[in-house]
């Protein structure tokens, strides 16, 4: 079958003045392309590596949408990473609100996915739905995330039959670590890798448009992204998935420590460290702020 219109090309794929490659910011002067969710697909069918970093706010935001980064995700690891909490489980619908409302104000590029809090969607697709248009409408959200299988399928296709797109998670979930016994590896054994393959059939069934699958064996995640239609983003699941992602700070060391997973692109908690010693000094020694920082009257 012939047609008349060319294929419309991917944010992901071929450089050009408003189409940047991943990884890359458009030409100056040109406003972006934005990423949506049929680019996933399309990046899947090409063979292109789809990226995602977590973002909480409009600094990080700015930075990583001009990198080129394809998905900023406004996770409820906020709650862990920004929050102070021990973990994602206290994180509220109104904590996410204000943090994904400055990442979709400013990311011209990527598309923003926001995740749904523990205790926001479990209960009904009713229930989903409604935190979900609170996302699109109150935050301004292109998608939305939250963990399980098969047993919210009827969430994830309510949701897109009322036009919101989906992102499953799968493997370790960290809004149920109490009941899967703490930050462990998922999948592993015939039994619950054929369970796993199931639940991720069962989302993209419903019309998930991508799957994270976290802390899961990579020969695992490499048999769920050769049977799932959609993209497979991947985070401790191995190389052989269809996109990456990273929580920014364990990206860009921020922290002491950085699960066995993520790779430390930089050592930025290093350097802020030392420009805040720096500034600290300066004023100490009153060396700042010099004549060229002060107004003439």
């Amino acid at each position: 079958m012939t047609t008349s219109v060319p294929p419309e090309p991917s944010p992901t794929a071929g450089a050009s003045a408003q189409n940047a490659a991943p990884g890359t910011a458009p030409a100056a002067g040109h406003a972006p392309r934005r990423v949506r969710v049929h680019h996933l697909r399309q990046a899947k069918e090409r063979g292109e590596r789809l990226t995602m970093l977590t973002a909480y706010d409009a600094v990080t935001a700015r930075i990583f949408d001009e990198a080129g980064i394809d998905m900023l995700l406004v996770g409820d690891s906020i709650g862990d990473n920004m929050h102070a909490h021990p973990s994602t489980i206290p994180v509220t619908v109104d904590d996410m609100i204000p943090a994904v409302r400055a990442v979709a104000r400013t990311a011209r590029r990527a598309l923003v996915v926001a995740d749904l809090p523990f205790g926001s969607y479990e209960a009904s697709p009713a229930q989903c739905l409604a935190t979900a248009v609170r996302m699109l409408k109150e935050a301004g959200a292109h998608a939305v995330k939250f963990e399980g299988g098969e047993h919210l399928a009827e969430h994830v296709r309510l949701l897109t039959r009322s036009g919101i797109p989906v992102i499953g998670h799968l493997g370790f979930t960290p809004q149920a670590e109490n009941i899967l016994g703490g930050k462990r590896v998922q999948g592993r054994g015939n039994e619950a890798a054929d369970r796993l393959v199931g639940d991720a059939l069962a989302l993209a069934d419903a019309g998930a448009v991508a799957v994270v699958l976290e802390m899961v064996p990579a020969p695992l995640a490499a048999r769920v992204t050769e049977v799932l239609p959609v993209p497979t983003i991947g985070i401790g699941a191995g190389s052989e998935v269809d996109g990456q992602v990273l929580v920014w700070t364990d990206m860009a060391g921020m922290t002491d420590w950085s699960p066995r997973f993520a790779r430390r692109f930089g050592e930025v908690g290093r350097e802020l460290s030392a420009a805040a010693g720096a500034y600290a000094q300066a004023v100490r020694e009153r060396t700042f702020p010099s004549a060229d920082h002060a107004y003439e009257s």
